[in-house]
């Protein structure tokens, strides 16, 4: 780690233009190798410009980091609490990696001074900069690998940003969430236990479906009904955000059916 780090202030004191890698230091703490890709998760789809075809933004790199942080904050979460179960870890790891938290953590960072987008796009995207956050750490995994993107993860955001205990303790009712959404959406939520059984262990497991207008559009698992019902909530608004195939559900609904 510390030779790549005096080879890349080697490279950095010799471009010209060292503004754009000076705004990324502070808020990596490394300096990148391919600008550009940094570039790119700052880029919000509402000034992306096409190229061949392909819509030059970040949601392609928000899609890989989305799956880069869940798979480091579950390894952090995993081995910082040794004696607690699956439901736990899950839940934990939901909060740290919920769409508030990112944005707060974003803010801190200082990426809503780096994201590229069209003035209405923040009104109309409130997790737009904890969007361009993950955006950033799939630029991190492609330009550096896995090993520094998790160094930047757990040293510049974790141990900085985010108090794994306090998030622990806070009850998030993704539940909650989901129903107030339908409200507002005008949209009939169905929760529906499905399957109950017994584990290896003997411990209960339930599972429970959640249904949109008579549709199936997520399932979860967990040692209680209460529980079972928050994984399966927690997915379904994750869908809701980010499944496109959702979103067109959503879309093609009447008012007939949504009343």
């Amino acid at each position: 780690m510390r030779f790549q780090y005096i080879r890349s202030r080697i490279r950095f004191f010799r471009l010209k233009n060292k503004e754009p890698y000076l705004s990324l230091f502070k808020i990596l703490d490394f300096y990148p190798d391919n600008l550009d890709l940094y570039e790119q998760a700052f880029m919000h789809r509402s000034i992306a410009v096409n190229q061949s075809g392909i819509q030059n933004n970040n949601e392609r790199l928000e899609f890989l980091g989305d799956a880069i942080l869940n798979t480091i904050i579950s390894d952090v979460v995993f081995n910082y609490f040794a004696d607690k179960r699956e439901g736990f870890l899950t839940n934990t790891r939901s909060k740290i990696v919920q769409r508030d938290t990112l944005n707060q953590v974003a803010l801190k960072l200082g990426i809503d001074q780096m994201v590229s987008s069209m003035p209405y796009a923040s009104s109309h995207n409130k997790y737009m900069y904890g969007n361009a956050l993950e955006a950033l750490i799939g630029a991190v995994y492609i330009d550096k690998g896995y090993v520094v993107c998790r160094h930047f993860v757990e040293e510049r955001i974790v141990k900085r940003f985010i108090s794994i205990d306090k998030l622990a303790s806070r009850e998030v009712n993704f539940k909650s969430r989901l129903l107030e959404w339908g409200q507002k959406a005008r949209m009939n939520i169905e929760f529906d236990l499905v399957k109950t059984f017994v584990d290896d262990c003997g411990r209960p497991v339930f599972q429970t479906e959640i249904t949109l207008a008579g549709k199936p559009l997520g399932k979860g698992t967990g040692s209680t009904k209460k529980e079972s019902q928050q994984l399966a909530a927690k997915t379904v608004l994750n869908r809701i955000r980010k499944d496109k195939d959702v979103k067109r559900l959503i879309e093609s609904l009447t008012p007939k059916e949504t009343s």
